[in-house]
């Protein structure tokens, strides 16, 4: 747990010494603050991984400084430190997110404080760890599949994200947008720097430009000190700004400066920042039209359109669903404490055959129903929600209709795809056209169908049967 940074806030000075003096001792990097506003600010300047904080403090006292930590630094992780033997302020505490407590001037509390920091830090690890895992797998399952489609993404990613060029990146929503970016960050030469995001479809104006730019201290009403934007923050690594097309006009503008001489001013400042960012951006939308009907900057499109990556919905590499629904169902089958062996036929045809308007997000929440609400150890259709079982028939991208076709050839197609559905089982397709059997069996010998299913294999012995 060595270089782990460690944080000290009390106002007795002897307390914040002694605690210094141990945990240095342990290896730990340790700062310290009198009181609760010098240590925000303190957390301001540099990330800790860790706050030791006295529950009585004067001004802003200890719970106050918590959920102001909670708030503002998530990450850090928070144990308080109380002289009080106040149960009802430790389990405060802890209900608003302290890890633990200590209880200063015991005889035990020097091998208690090196024991709860451990754990403590351990406990941060462990959750890190987790949420690393978790995305690594979300990413994975993302970029599963081995269709064209995605074949060709992979190379593009693969081609470009080793350049400095701007990328923007296009799809439909849960295709996979922000795993694009990401890797074209990682498999960058700023692997190593930081990666920023900001959604332009989460804030409005005023708010987005103090988010990209940043601002300094009495710039408007309520600007308390001097904040950093996304562009600062993102330097020497990757900005993503995810959903462009949402931005205002008048701030694309400002943003196309950005683009084409790296540098910026902070809301409220004369100065000028340079900075070495490199920009990708995503968006759901046909910026062409939006750029045509006056919403977007034709510059500014021009700029951000450098490299066009271009992502496939779900229903154009339907041939990546099994893949997608064996990792999903492995993947919540462990988090739910549960053995699935897989699908059953007909789900499995469900899944195949519905349009996934939600692209991959959509499927990754269907599956994961599925498997918290089946009771055995294979998913069936009725795991599923009845959106996918609205209609008798399955979605198809073609009906094969033409204009000028005659009746008879729309008949035969409704009659093939029909048995194709219900995977050659005449009385089951001659229920659903509401025909009997035996005009199902005549009308396959007119087609001369009965004699090519059973040369290419798909429905042969009893699944047509010869006799009515």
């Amino acid at each position: 747990m060595a270089n782990k940074r460690i944080l000290v806030v009390d106002d007795d000075s002897y307390v914040r010494e002694m605690t210094e003096l141990t945990l240095t001792r342990k290896g730990y990097e340790v700062g310290t603050a009198p009181e609760a506003r010098s240590a925000l600010a303190k957390l301001e300047d540099g990330d800790y991984d860790l706050v030791l904080s006295d529950i009585k403090m004067p001004g802003m006292d200890g719970l106050e400084l918590l959920e102001a930590i909670r708030t503002r630094a998530p990450e850090t992780i928070v144990v308080m430190i109380t002289a009080h033997a106040s149960i009802a302020n430790a389990v405060e505490a802890m209900q608003k997110g302290a890890y633990s407590y200590i209880q200063k001037g015991s005889d035990s509390t020097v091998a208690e404080l090196e024991i709860v920091v451990e754990r403590a830090l351990e406990h941060q690890e462990t959750k890190r760890e987790n949420r690393r895992l978790r995305s690594e797998l979300h990413d994975k399952s993302e970029m599963i599949g081995k269709s064209r489609n995605m074949e060709q993404v992979r190379d593009l990613i693969r081609t470009v994200a080793d350049t400095r060029a701007t990328v923007l990146i296009t799809g439909e929503s849960g295709t996979g947008k922000e795993l694009v970016a990401r890797a074209l960050h990682y498999d960058s030469a700023r692997r190593n720097g930081p990666f920023i995001r900001l959604n332009c479809a989460a804030l409005p104006k005023d708010l987005m430009e103090c988010e990209l730019f940043g601002h300094e201290k009495g710039a408007f009403t309520g600007a308390i000190k001097q904040t950093r934007g996304r562009f600062e923050m993102a330097d020497g690594g990757t900005l993503l700004l995810d959903e462009i097309s949402e931005i205002d006009l008048g701030l694309q503008a400002k943003l196309l400066r950005v683009l084409q001489e790296r540098e910026f001013e902070r809301i409220g400042s004369t100065q000028t920042l340079k900075v070495d960012v490199r920009i990708l951006a995503t968006t759901n939308r046909d910026l062409q039209k939006e750029v045509e009907e006056g919403n977007f900057r034709e510059d500014l499109y021009y700029r951000l359109n450098v490299i066009d990556v271009p992502l496939p919905s779900l229903r154009e590499r339907k041939e990546d669903i099994p893949a997608l629904v064996k990792f999903f169902t492995a993947r919540f089958s462990q988090e739910n404490g549960k053995q699935i062996e897989g699908l059953s036929h007909e789900a499995d045809e469900l899944l195949m055959n519905y349009d996934w308007p939600g692209n991959i997000r959509e499927l990754e929440n269907y599956i994961e129903r599925a498997v918290v609400v089946t009771r055995g150890p294979v998913l069936v259709s009725e795991d599923f929600p009845r959106k996918l079982t609205a209609g008798p028939y399955p979605a198809a991208k073609d009906d094969g209709l033409q204009v000028g076709m005659t009746v008879a050839e729309m008949e035969r197609r409704l009659i093939m795809k029909t048995l194709e559905a219900c995977q050659g089982n005449r009385t089951e397709a001659a229920t659903k056209l509401a025909i009997s059997t035996r005009t199902l069996r005549n009308k396959l010998h007119e087609y001369g169908a009965m004699d090519a299913f059973k040369e290419n294999g798909k429905f042969a012995g009893e699944l047509l049967p010869e006799s009515a």
